[in-house]
């Protein structure tokens, strides 16, 4: 599991790799995380949460979206990352020979909530569609993310 963080015009992206689905959404989040600031102290205590979408894509976008807004809530900045994602088993093939993504994809997740007063965190304004891309590979699952800041 990695990530980079690419440089994007005036915004930042995330490259992440991973063998698992819920590992390559951990990878992703610890981008966020690290796109926020450049060090993460040990304080914090966990927080869960639970984001319902309609495909793989969609979930991904909107648990970074969730990410952010409790980030703004809470005031802390969500670290640590941990996910279980679920979605439909054996999902059908649609017409243009890909998965059908209709059913629900749900991901469960923990994450550290560093209080803001302890780290000197850049803001990320939101998460974007611009070039997003979340693929299976044949190693395991690849996602590229750009963050508005």
């Amino acid at each position: 599991m990695s990530f980079e963080l690419r440089d994007h015009t005036a915004d930042v992206a995330v490259e992440a790799t991973a063998p698992t689905l819920a590992a390559l959404f951990e990878s992703v989040a610890d981008g966020l995380t690290a796109a926020s600031c450049e060090t993460v102290p040990e304080s914090g205590d966990r927080f869960g949460l639970t984001v319902t979408a309609e495909g793989r894509e969609a979930l991904l976008f909107d648990y970074l979206d969730r990410l952010i807004y409790e980030r703004d809530v809470r005031l802390v900045l969500p670290a640590d990352h941990r996910c279980a994602v679920s979605g439909p088993e054996d999902p059908p093939i649609d017409g243009d020979g890909g998965p059908d993504d209709s059913e629900a994809w749900t991901v469960e997740a923990t994450a550290r909530g560093v209080p803001l007063d302890d780290v000197a965190a850049r803001e990320i304004k939101a998460v974007t569609y611009s070039e997003m891309s979340l693929d299976r590979r044949d190693d395991g699952w690849y996602a590229y993310v750009v963050f508005d800041v």
